[in-house]
């Protein structure tokens, strides 16, 4: 039976932040511990807080958007914040590795996945696996992993900081500066909700030219931020810079997987003086992009219906949820956040949920690849 319990802190010294949350999210056989916190920690002692209580427990985790989510409210601090979850299951096999990018983030993927087996002591491709990375190369972090064990089911979301200024950090183990860490699940029911919840809008077009992956250039051979500028009412010179990013997280782009009907969420992050745009995640030439859109009534619902959802494929009573949450979307709720904690009750009753606000979301929904997106929620729930 799977034991599971969450601890927070707001303490402003980062090692007694660490103590107090391992402290109450504490449980006899900890097979691993998901840590999220604040980049004004210093991420090394918070750390040491947290091995002070729980020991030799695998941790990972990464820096999260102004605050967590935790049963009890967002919580959040002008000092510092953090949240700890603990899972224990005799039942349970888990490994968690990680690696630093280096040269490469396709190697750097191979090898936290390989790390993750050798600590697991398995040889077995896990049921289902967790993955966090700073933001940029998370696709490539991906296939390096999915080469290594092949597609499996997988969720998570990239570290963020609280002003896009790079800060971030990852945890596996110790702190990652800039690389992947993953935890690989055995042997545990779960059930998951991979989702933007946003509505198309109709105005749609066919992305003509990108370069370096993620900067969008035309949409149907017109420069991308004059297209982008028609479909949101606004103007290329009203969506320079990270104005965009604002003007977008009600009404972000979405790609549709003509297997199943998944939508994508693209955030587009920045305008740039040529009119292209920059883009969260990877994109395609030739492929469908649309206008989503979406109020905050609306994100804020999006919360228990993919905990619902989620819930309900586990086919089994809910024993722990996951919740990765766009940190994008956190500010797009602003300070109705304790809203999204009571859907999340509203949703699963009594079980003990963590939430994290990140950069990036992961996940795979039906019958579609595992990918990468923005704007979006990757929740996971654990059997009891």
């Amino acid at each position: 039976m799977l034991q599971a319990k969450v601890g927070w802190s707001t303490s402003g010294c980062a090692r007694s932040a660490g103590e107090e949350a391992a402290k109450a999210a504490k449980v006899g056989g900890a097979k691993v511990a998901l840590l999220y916190g604040s980049v004004d920690y210093d991420q090394e002692e918070l750390l040491k807080g947290v091995g002070a209580v729980l020991g030799d427990v695998p941790v990972i985790g990464c820096t999260s958007y102004t605050g967590v989510l935790t049963p009890g409210g967002f919580i959040t601090g002008p000092d510092g914040y953090c949240a700890l979850m603990t899972l224990s299951d005799e039942e349970m096999t888990v490994g968690v590795g990680a690696a630093e990018k280096g040269c490469c983030a396709v190697s750097a993927g191979e090898e936290a996945a390989l790390a993750a087996l050798e600590a697991a002591g398995m040889d077995t491709a896990p049921d289902f696996f967790y993955m966090v990375a700073p933001p940029g190369e998370e696709e490539f972090y991906l296939e390096g992993i999915q080469s290594v064990i092949g597609r499996v089911p997988f969720f998570g979301g990239s570290a963020a900081d609280n002003d896009l200024s790079g800060k971030w950090l990852v945890y596996g183990g110790g702190v990652v500066k800039n690389g992947v860490a993953v935890a690989f699940f055995w042997d545990k029911e779960f059930g998951n909700r991979y989702t933007g919840a946003y509505r198309p809008t109709g105005k749609r077009g066919i992305i003509t030219k990108v370069e370096n992956n993620r900067v969008l250039k035309e949409i149907d051979g017109k420069p991308a931020l004059e297209v982008l500028a028609g479909w949101l009412g606004s103007t290329p010179a009203d969506l320079q810079g990270f104005n965009l990013l604002g003007a977008t997280i009600h009404h972000p782009l979405g790609i549709t997987d003509y297997a199943g009907g998944h939508v994508w969420i693209r955030h587009p992050m920045a305008g740039n003086p040529d009119n292209s745009a920059n883009i969260g995640n990877n994109l395609a030439e030739g492929v469908a992009v649309e206008l989503m859109e979406a109020t905050t009534d609306e994100l804020i619902a999006s919360v228990e219906s993919a905990a619902k959802e989620a819930a309900g494929r586990l086919g089994t009573d809910v024993g722990a949820l996951l919740a990765v949450h766009c940190g994008g979307r956190r500010g797009g709720i602003g300070d109705r956040m304790d809203e999204t904690a009571a859907a999340m009750k509203k949703a699963i009753g009594d079980a003990p949920f963590i939430g994290v606000f990140t950069f990036g979301e992961y996940g795979y929904e039906g019958c579609s690849a595992n990918g990468c997106g923005g704007l979006m929620l990757s929740f996971m729930a654990l059997g009891k």
